[in-house]
């Protein structure tokens, strides 16, 4: 094992991603190995390593005094034996051959073994508390479901296109309509969903990451739910073949109800026939949410990917206002209420100290902070892009090998 004075930068910036603490890796990417062993609480008081953690970097001080201490025990480790010198027979001054006693120590006293206490293994930092993404899940549900219902219950009160035309919207004036193009953006969406799901297999937290995306997705169906209730607008075109209404008939309704929720609201699945659910977007929202969450949680290296998917999802809102199916203002609002969420949510997430209510943490007023916090709290720092492999069967390794950064004892 190379000694830690003689680490390079990039060996001190692979030490830190692979013990989890990557928020370091921008601020100490100019350290060597002798500079990061020099680091004391006094440097944790000054920026830029005061903005990193709330801890005062007391959990990175403590990794670098195992890591010293491991180092240590390595270059002691020669010849020396739980603390037992082990030598062959030596020859005295006198010429008399001498054999030197237990523990090295002549005329049979005993040397006393040195105790170096090891520090406790720590609660893991990313947890998967697997029964709170399932609570996610159920919260996620739910709130599809109910934006199905309201779905249903707005279309009841969509005035008749013949009574009220389309409202005027300058992308109609410019653009005519293309039949097709609604069905290149459920195409593009299912194929954005397909890829996420892959990548969602291979995450290594996929437990927190999933937590994150029900949030998320249920909180946007229910703020879309509501805005969709209290804001009714007429069909955006002509051409809509709106299904006919039920004047109160609820048995009709969880029938029509349930054939939206198994075909998932698409118009290929025969499902999207009703009207009303205009404002805003949930077409954008999954296009734009699933693009942000594959960009998120892969390697930055893969630029060629995260255009790919941005490329998918942009051609599939442009076609969403080509086939006139809703409104410019409803695409826009869509992505501006994804966007905003999905980064609110995750600056907050990635930030110690904005998981803790005080008078200066003003994203603690937001209503979904009490449950935010309770699924978060045991989250310390921003969650890695690892991967593992999740099947059962070998998977052929190649390229660079593995490193280990733990020094184990097998005794």
């Amino acid at each position: 094992m190379k000694e830690v004075v003689l680490w390079s930068p990039e060996e001190v910036t692979n030490w830190l991603t692979e013990n989890a603490v990557p928020e370091y890796c921008e601020p100490l990417k100019s350290f060597t190995g002798q500079d990061l062993i020099n680091l004391t609480e006094e440097d944790f008081k000054k920026t830029p390593l005061s903005r990193v953690s709330s801890d005062s970097g007391q959990r990175l001080l403590h990794m670098i005094e195992t890591l010293k201490m491991a180092h240590h025990m390595e270059a002691h480790k020669n010849g020396h034996i739980n603390g037992h010198i082990h030598v062959s027979n030596t020859t005295c001054e006198n010429g008399f051959s001498s054999k030197m006693k237990l523990n090295g120590m002549p005329n049979g006293f005993k040397k006393e073994m040195i105790k170096i206490p090891m520090p406790e293994p720590e609660r893991s930092q990313y947890p998967m508390e697997w029964g709170k993404t399932f609570l996610a899940f159920i919260y996620a549900l739910s709130c599809f479901i109910f934006t199905t219902v309201t779905i249903s219950v707005v279309h009841e009160r969509v005035p008749p296109k013949e009574v009220q035309p389309p409202l005027p919207d300058a992308f109609f004036d410019r653009f005519d309509r293309v039949q097709w193009a609604f069905s290149i953006c459920e195409i593009n969406g299912m194929i954005l969903v397909g890829l996420w799901f892959v990548q969602w297999l291979l995450l290594k937290y996929k437990s927190i990451i999933s937590r994150r995306f029900f949030c998320i997705v249920g909180t946007l169906y229910l703020y879309r739910c509501i805005t969709m209730y209290v804001t009714t607008l007429p069909v955006p075109g002509m051409h809509f073949k709106c299904s006919p209404k039920l004047f109160g008939d609820w048995e009709s309704h969880l029938r029509r109800i349930m054939k939206l929720i198994a075909g998932g609201g698409l118009s290929i699945t025969g499902s999207h026939n009703m009207c009303g659910d205009y404002l805003y977007s949930g077409h954008t929202v999954i296009l734009t949410l699933t693009y942000l969450f594959i960009k998120e949680y892969s390697p930055r290296r893969l630029w060629w990917y995260h255009w790919l998917c941005w490329a998918l999802s942009m051609v599939g809102m442009f076609c969403i206002l080509l086939a006139h199916d809703h409104y410019t203002v409803d695409v826009v609002v869509a992505y501006y209420i994804t966007t905003r969420l999905f980064w609110w949510y995750h600056t907050m997430a990635n930030q110690q100290v904005l998981k803790e209510a005080s008078q200066t943490n003003l994203l603690a007023r937001v209503w979904w902070y009490k449950p935010f916090q309770y699924f978060e709290k045991n989250v310390q720092g921003i969650v890695p892009r690892s991967y593992h492999w999740p099947f059962p069967w070998p998977v052929l390794h190649r390229g660079r090998q593995v490193k280990y950064s733990r020094l184990v004892n097998d005794t």
